[in-house]
C-alpha cells in the first residue's frame, strides 16, 4: 500500500473506532456489559502498555504494577473525595488535618497520582535496578505487596482510611474520559518508544554489553524506563478508583499484577498493539462472553453439568492454555498493526484455502 492510502485507512479506522464509542456512549444503557467491557479493558490497556514499555522493550521483568496502581488510586481519592463528604469517609478514624481541607481537580488528582508512584519508583528502583532477571522481579513483587499492606494498616488511617478504604470517589466526569486519557498517554509512550530513548530500551532488552558498547548508560535508561512506566501505570490506577468510586487494600492483589501481565504474554511482548488488543479480549472474555458458564443450566429436565459458580474461569484458563501453546509469542509478537501487515495475513488465509483445493482439485484431474 501507498503511504497516502496507509494515512487514509487510519483515519477511516480512526473514526470508526470514535463513532463506535460514541455510539455506545450515547444509545447503550449504562449498565450495558459492553460499556463496562469498553471502560475496563481501556484502563487494563494502559497499564499493559505501561507495564510492556519496561517487560516488552526494556527487557526488565517487573512484578509490581499492583502497588503502583494502589498508590495512583488512593493518591487520587484522598486528593479529590469532596470536602463535605470527607466526614462521612473517615468517620471511624479521622482524617489528618493537613488534607482535611484538600479538594483537587479531577484531572490534577490523576496527574498526582501517576507522579507519587514515579517517585517512589524512583526511590525504590535506585537499589532494586542493580538485581538482575527474577531477583527483580521478586523485589517488585515484594514492594508491591508491601504497598498492599501499607495501605491498609493502622499507621496510615488517617491518610487511606486503614482497612474500611475510601468511598465517594469522584467518578467519571463523562463517559470518554478514561478514552481521552488513555489515548493521550500510550500516544506518549508511542513517541518515546520510537525516540532515540525507545531505541535504546530496545538495545538494552536484545543485549545489555552490546547497548553499553555502543555508549548506552545502563543504569540511567533502566532507571527511566522504570519510572515512565510507574507514571503511567499510577495514572491507570487514577483512572480505575474513578471508574470504581470506592477502593480497598484487597482492590490491589498480587493476582492482578499477573493478570495485566497476561494480557501483555497474550497480545505480544513488545507490542503496543498486542497489548491494547488482548486488553479488550481478555476484559471480555473474563466479564462477559464467559459468565453463563457461572450459572446453572437446565435443558428439559436434564441439568448440564459443571456450569456453576467459578466454571467460567476454568474454562477461561483452558483457553489460556491454548493460546500459549499455539501462540507463544503472542497475537502480535514484537509486531505492531500495519496495514501491509493486514493485507498479507488476508492473502495467506487465501493461500491456504484456494491453494489447498487447488491442489486437491489437480491430484483429482490428475
Amino acid at each position: 500500500m501507498k503511504k497516502k492510502t496507509k494515512i487514509i485507512c487510519s483515519i477511516i479506522a480512526g473514526l470508526v473506532i470514535a463513532a463506535f464509542i460514541f455510539y455506545v456512549g450515547e444509545e447503550v444503557s449504562s449498565s450495558s456489559m459492553l460499556r463496562t467491557v469498553l471502560q475496563l479493558g481501556t484502563i487494563y490497556a494502559l497499564v499493559a502498555v505501561s507495564m510492556n514499555l519496561l517487560n516488552g522493550f526494556t527487557g526488565l521483568f517487573s512484578l509490581g504494577q499492583a502497588g503502583f496502581m494502589a498508590i495512583g488510586a488512593y493518591t487520587y481519592a484522598v486528593l479529590t473525595i469532596p470536602v463535605d463528604k470527607k466526614a462521612n469517609v473517615y468517620y471511624l478514624y479521622g482524617i489528618t488535618d493537613s488534607l482535611a481541607n484538600v479538594e483537587l481537580p479531577l484531572w490534577l488528582g490523576i496527574i498526582a497520582g501517576g507522579l507519587l508512584a514515579a517517585l517512589l519508583a524512583a526511590i525504590v528502583g535506585a537499589p532494586v535496578l542493580r538485581l538482575k532477571s527474577d531477583y527483580f522481579a521478586i523485589a517488585t513483587l515484594g514492594f508491591s505487596e508491601i504497598v498492599r499492606i501499607l495501605v491498609g494498616s493502622s499507621p496510615f488511617n488517617r491518610i487511606t482510611n486503614g482497612s474500611l478504604g475510601l468511598n465517594n470517589i469522584p467518578g467519571n466526569p463523562s463517559y470518554y474520559t478514561p478514552f481521552i486519557v488513555t489515548a493521550i498517554c500510550i500516544g506518549i509512550i508511542v513517541l518515546l518508544l520510537t525516540s532515540s530513548y525507545g531505541r535504546a530500551f530496545k538495545a538494552i532488552r536484545e543485549d545489555e554489553i552490546a547497548a553499553e558498547a555502543m555508549g548506552i548508560k545502563l543504569s540511567t535508561h533502566k532507571q527511566m524506563s522504570f519510572i515512565i512506566s510507574s507514571f503511567f501505570t499510577g495514572i491507570s490506577g487514577a483512572l480505575l478508583a474513578m471508574y470504581l468510586g470506592a477502593i480497598t487494600s484487597t482492590t490491589f492483589p498480587i493476582m492482578l499484577t499477573y493478570n495485566i501481565l497476561l494480557i501483555i504474554v497474550i497480545g505480544g511482548m513488545g507490542s503496543v498493539t498486542g497489548s491494547i488488543i488482548a486488553a479488550f479480549l481478555v476484559t471480555a472474555a473474563k466479564e462477559w462472553w464467559l459468565r453463563f458458564l457461572d450459572q446453572p443450566m437446565m435443558i428439559g429436565d436434564f441439568q448440564v453439568p459443571l456450569l456453576r459458580t467459578g466454571f467460567r474461569m476454568v474454562v477461561f484458563s483452558i483457553i489460556l492454555m491454548l493460546v500459549v501453546l499455539f501462540w507463544r509469542r503472542g497475537i502480535m509478537g514484537q509486531k505492531e498493526f500495519s496495514w501491509d501487515g493486514l493485507i498479507h495475513f488476508f492473502k495467506r488465509i487465501k493461500n491456504r484455502l484456494w491453494g489447498n483445493s487447488t491442489k486437491k482439485g489437480g491430484a483429482l484431474n490428475g
